[in-house]
């Protein structure tokens, strides 16, 4: 079967493995065309027609969102998502649909982001409900239940139709996205989620263009998630030759200071996928220099991920008033988890933040 027909037999699936979209999220005009308010793209929907996102589409004016299903489902160590200051050595079972608002040229997930895209993207979704992923997440001891691997923010609904449950269960949730968001959508997640990944892919606008976003857009939702209370955790793949110049990474970690000095953030190695193989491996010693820039601008928890053991102690977490070691890590592994139940340090009472019980 030619790619071209694989594609739209998949296009037809997931359009019927929809439901009508959130009305918080959905604004309607008196031509059937609709507002969409799930990403920072706020698309102009006409009937018919589709968002940049390709899974949100405007049917006899009414808004259709995936709704049950997954195309990616692990049970995954809390720490990989990465949430480093969110229950140690819990694992999250984390759930994803297809498709995604960018389109990042070094994707690792572009098998489920890209779907509809690329043709060289997509995979069969299987039907589940919301009851069975939390039955799944509890057989496994997980504590937390993750919406990641494509956009989540473009299957807002679906995600909050699981977390709903996930939290009368008595698990944490959490987001893992880029930060394209709007005020709409992240006011209808936050009665149901408690943790917010954000990855400041640039501070350049015009490369955060290339990605097909805005990068005001994605400062202003680092600011608003903050200021909404979610637990917030941000994440800047640093690609050489693209966003690992000393200027940018400063700026990047002054702004992140500015909004709360107490935002881990985590500093990760590139490697070359999908379409981006010009650029080399991120080394040790650049994420290294990236962490002293983050300590430098103010920041009291700055990581180095994806290259363990080779960063030294930029991979554990330390009391920022006494320094002891608290929690001790080798990549995805906790080796040592010293903060209190209510967030102390166990030497000197600082407050650590984050989710620790």
């Amino acid at each position: 079967m030619p790619i071209s027909q694989r594609a739209a037999t998949l296009a037809e699936i997931l359009d019927e493995m929809t439901a009508e979209g959130a009305p918080e999220l959905t604004e309607r005009y008196p031509d059937g065309s609709l507002r969409c308010y799930a990403c920072g793209h706020r698309c102009l929907i006409k009937e018919g027609r589709r968002g940049i996102c390709k899974v949100r589409f405007n049917q006899g004016g009414k808004l259709r969102v995936p709704m049950n299903y997954v195309a990616a489902l692990a049970c995954d160590p809390t720490e990989k998502k990465p949430f480093f200051h969110v229950l140690p050595g819990s694992d999250t079972l984390t759930f994803g649909m297809l498709g995604c608002d960018l389109h990042c040229a070094y994707c690792q997930n572009y098998i489920t982001s890209q779907a509809l895209r690329d043709e060289a993207a997509g995979v069969v979704p299987r039907a589940v409900s919301a009851d069975q992923l939390i039955d799944l997440a509890l057989s496994y001891g997980a504590q937390i239940v993750g919406s990641s691997y494509n956009e989540p923010l473009i299957t807002a609904e679906w995600a909050v139709e699981v977390f709903k449950r996930a939290k009368r269960a008595g698990l944490k949730t959490a987001f893992i996205s880029n930060g394209n968001a709007t005020p709409q959508v992240l006011d209808y997640l936050r009665p149901w989620t408690d943790c917010y990944k954000i990855d400041l892919k640039t501070m350049n606008d015009r490369n955060y263009r290339q990605l097909g976003g805005v990068l005001e857009n994605i400062l202003e939702t680092v600011k608003m998630v903050y200021e909404r209370g979610f637990w917030e955790e941000i994440v800047t793949l640093i690609v050489p030759g693209f966003n690992d110049s000393e200027e940018e990474l400063r700026r990047a970690a002054e702004f992140i200071a500015s909004v709360s000095p107490d935002i881990p953030w985590h500093v990760t190695a590139f490697h070359q996928d999908y379409k981006m193989m010009d650029k080399p491996n991120t080394t040790a010693e650049q994420l290294v220099r990236a962490c002293e820039i983050g300590r430098q601008a103010g920041l009291r928890y700055v990581y180095a991920g994806n290259l363990p053991g080779k960063v030294g102690r930029w991979e554990n977490t330390y009391c920022p008033r006494c320094d002891a070691l608290l929690v001790e890590r080798y990549g995805f592994i906790v080796r040592r988890m010293r903060v209190t139940s209510d967030g102390h340090c166990p030497h000197c009472g600082e407050t650590i933040p984050g989710i620790w019980s």
